[in-house]
C-alpha cells in the first residue's frame, strides 16, 4: 500500500536532505546537532510502537559523531539503537543495518578488530538479504571497507588487501577513501614499501572533513618503512596538525598519528 505522506513528514523529508549535505560539507557539530533535536520531537501516537523518524534522525547523530571522532562516546548509544530498532519491514531493515555500520567503524576506531570484522561480516550477510528487495546504496561497499580495515588492523595484510582492491572499482566517496588508506597500510604491512607509495601517490582523497590527515598518515608508515625517517615524520607531523585543526581531539587518527611521530623520537606538541 502507498504510503500517505503529511506536510510535517514532507518537511522533514527535506530537512534530512539538507542535513545529508551539510554532513558531506563537513558541518558535523550542526548535523548532530539537528538530528539530535529532531529525535527529541514528540511522536505521534500512531508512531510511537515504530518511532522511524526517531531512529533515522539518532542514526545520522551517531554516525556524524563516529566520524568526527567521538566513537568511543557514542558506541553505548549505536548498540541500544541496534537492540531499540525493529527490523519489521525493508526500511527497518536497511536502516539498522546502517547504524550496525557505524557500530563496526567506531569498534575499529578502538582497535577491538575481530569485534568489528564478525559485525562487518554480519552487515553484510544481513545486506544479501536486504538486495533483494531494495538498492543497498552504501550499505555494502562501506562494509566491506570497514571488512577490509578489521582485517589490516589484525595483520592479516594479504586478505584486507583482497578485499581492498577487489572493492575499489566500485567504491565512491568515504568507502573510496577508506579502501585505499587500507590498501596502502596493507602493503606497508607486507613490506612492500614502494609499492605502498606509489599507490599514495594515486591515492586523491575527496577533500572531506573525515578524510583529514589520512594520506599523510599512511604515506608517513610506508616511508618510516623505507627508513626514510625525516620524510616519514615532516608528513605525520602534516597529518596531525590537519587532523587537530579538522576532527575532535579523541578521533583516532590523531592518536595514530602521535604514536608515529613518538616511534620517530619526536614528542607532538599538546
Amino acid at each position: 500500500m502507498k504510503s500517505i505522506w503529511t506536510p510535517r513528514e514532507r518537511e522533514r523529508e527535506k530537512t534530512f536532505a539538507r542535513l545529508a549535505r551539510e554532513y558531506r560539507a563537513g558541518a558535523y557539530e550542526k548535523v548532530e546537532a539537528e538530528a539530535r533535536a529532531l529525535a527529541a520531537i514528540p511522536q505521534r501516537p500512531w508512531r510511537r510502537t515504530r518511532p522511524l523518524p526517531r531512529w533515522q534522525a539518532l542514526t545520522l547523530a551517531t554516525g556524524v559523531a563516529v566520524v568526527h571522532g567521538r566513537g568511543a562516546e557514542v558506541l553505548p548509544e549505536l548498540e541500544a539503537l541496534i537492540a531499540e530498532v525493529e527490523p519489521v519491514d525493508t526500511e527497518t531493515e536497511l536502516l539498522r543495518l546502517i547504524v550496525r555500520n557505524h557500530r563496526t567503524l567506531a569498534l575499529i576506531g578502538q582497535e577491538r578488530h575481530r569485534e568489528a570484522e564478525d559485525e562487518a561480516l554480519d552487515v553484510l550477510r544481513g545486506a544479501v538479504r536486504v538486495s533483494r528487495l531494495t538498492s543497498l546504496g552504501t550499505v555494502e561497499i562501506n562494509a566491506l571497507a570497514h571488512l577490509a580495515a578489521a582485517l589490516c588492523g589484525q595483520g592479516r595484510h594479504e586478505e584486507a588487501e583482497a578485499v581492498a582492491r577487489g572493492n575499489l572499482p566500485r567504491a565512491k566517496e568515504a568507502a573510496l577513501s577508506s579502501l585505499h588508506a587500507t590498501l596502502v597500510r596493507c602493503l606497508t604491512g607486507q613490506g612492500r614499501y614502494a609499492e605502498a607509495l606509489a599507490e599514495a601517490r594515486r591515492f586523491a582523497p575527496l577533500p572531506c572533513r573525515g578524510d583529514s590527515g589520512q594520506l599523510d598518515l599512511v604515506t608517513a608508515e610506508a616511508l618510516h618503512g623505507q627508513g626514510r625517517n625525516g620524510e616519514a615524520r615532516e608528513a605525520a607531523a602534516r597529518a596531525l596538525a590537519d587532523c587537530e585543526r579538522n576532527l575532535y581531539p579523541a578521533h583516532p587518527r590523531i592518536r595514530d598519528a602521535r604514536a608515529l611521530l613518538a616511534l620517530l623520537g619526536e614528542e607532538p606538541v599538546g
